[in-house]
């Protein structure tokens, strides 16, 4: 697994929290997607398995060490969704509660690790609450997350809260350079403004594939404005990456917002200006941030609502905006 230089703070941060004999059970680890928060866990998972550290590092040579690296290791257990599925049901929680009363099988401690509590159930994350509250000895729980808030105030309480930030624009820049040589500035600052500073994401909305996909969204768009058909964005958006197409359109309102109040060096979508100054060109500034409260109350009812009929909730907002495009501009 990778390593991030960005991580190096919070990893010694955290560490030494052990060290000093302050390290909690439980760390619920608040960062945007893309971070490298999943490597910072399993690095930490790692110091706390490994059999002979070495200061801060794990010794890479031990038999857990080893397991770890192969991750086999019989007493790190990851609770995430079965395939097929996007959330963590009461009965993973037991299975994995009964495995931690039980003795470690390396004699070591046993972790257990969450990459996404908000994926827990309502039932699974109470049934979560007992173990987390009085845990079996030598065990540890490393929890990430993206929206602390939306969590049980009674499972927060029972962790460490640590948040880790995004780095600095210019580390973050200057990594994405060294990992996608032959990409422009232009569209390396782009995908990191759209990946709210996080790299790792805009390492991958970098990737040729997924670049081109946004570029042939922001197409359809400039033709949906040409045409005042807006209706006939709804093949880019009716499937499961809409929220991800939903963000990327609400960036782009921003940004004519923006273009509006001249503040064009401020926009996100530096690669599309023609698109941006388009929009802003045909809307007024009331018009532009009632978009920006539509598409966002939808993207929202995508993410949040069991069965909402995506197709349909689409049409309907895609047809309130059209009725704001002007005859002409």
């Amino acid at each position: 697994m990778n390593w991030y230089p960005w991580l190096n703070q919070a990893y010694r941060q955290l560490v030494e929290f052990h060290q000093q004999g302050r390290g909690h059970h439980a760390l619920l680890l608040h960062a945007n997607a893309g971070t490298g928060a999943d490597v910072l866990i399993y690095g930490l998972s790692r110091w706390l398995m490994c059999q002979n550290k070495q200061g801060m590092k794990s010794c890479g040579e031990c038999h857990s060490c080893h397991l770890m690296m192969a991750e086999t290791h019989p007493d790190w257990h990851i609770m995430s969704p079965e395939k097929g599925k996007t959330s963590v049901g009461v009965e993973a929680v037991r299975q994995i509660t009964e495995k931690l009363y039980s003795r470690s099988q390396q004699g070591g401690v046993k972790i257990v690790c969450l990459p996404l509590v908000e994926c827990l159930t309502d039932a699974a994350a109470n049934a979560l609450l007992k173990t987390l509250e009085e845990p079996p000895e030598h065990t540890y729980f490393l929890l990430e997350c993206r929206q602390p808030a939306n969590l049980l105030a009674t499972l927060r309480s029972r962790c460490f809260y640590y948040f880790l930030p995004v780095p600095e624009a210019e580390t973050s820049f200057y990594w994405l350079q060294k990992q996608l040589p032959v990409i422009s500035s232009v569209d390396a600052m782009t995908a990191l403004k759209l990946s709210q500073g996080a790299p790792v994401a805009a390492e991958q909305l970098l990737q040729p594939e997924q670049w081109q996909i946004r570029r042939q969204f922001c197409q359809a768009v400039e033709q949906a404005l040409a045409k005042r058909d807006a209706l006939s964005l709804l093949s880019q958006l009716n499937h499961e990456d809409a929220p991800q197409h939903l963000h990327w359109l609400i960036s782009l309102l921003l940004d004519a917002v923006k273009w509006q109040q001249q503040a064009r060096s401020y926009c996100i979508n530096q690669d599309q200006q023609t698109l941006i100054y388009q929009l802003s060109s045909m809307h007024t500034m009331a018009v532009l941030l009632q978009g920006v409260d539509d598409w966002t109350y939808c993207r929202h009812q995508l993410l949040s609502v069991v069965g909402v009929n995506r197709e349909l909730l689409l049409t309907e907002q895609l047809l309130n905006w059209e009725k704001q495009f002007p005859s002409q501009f």
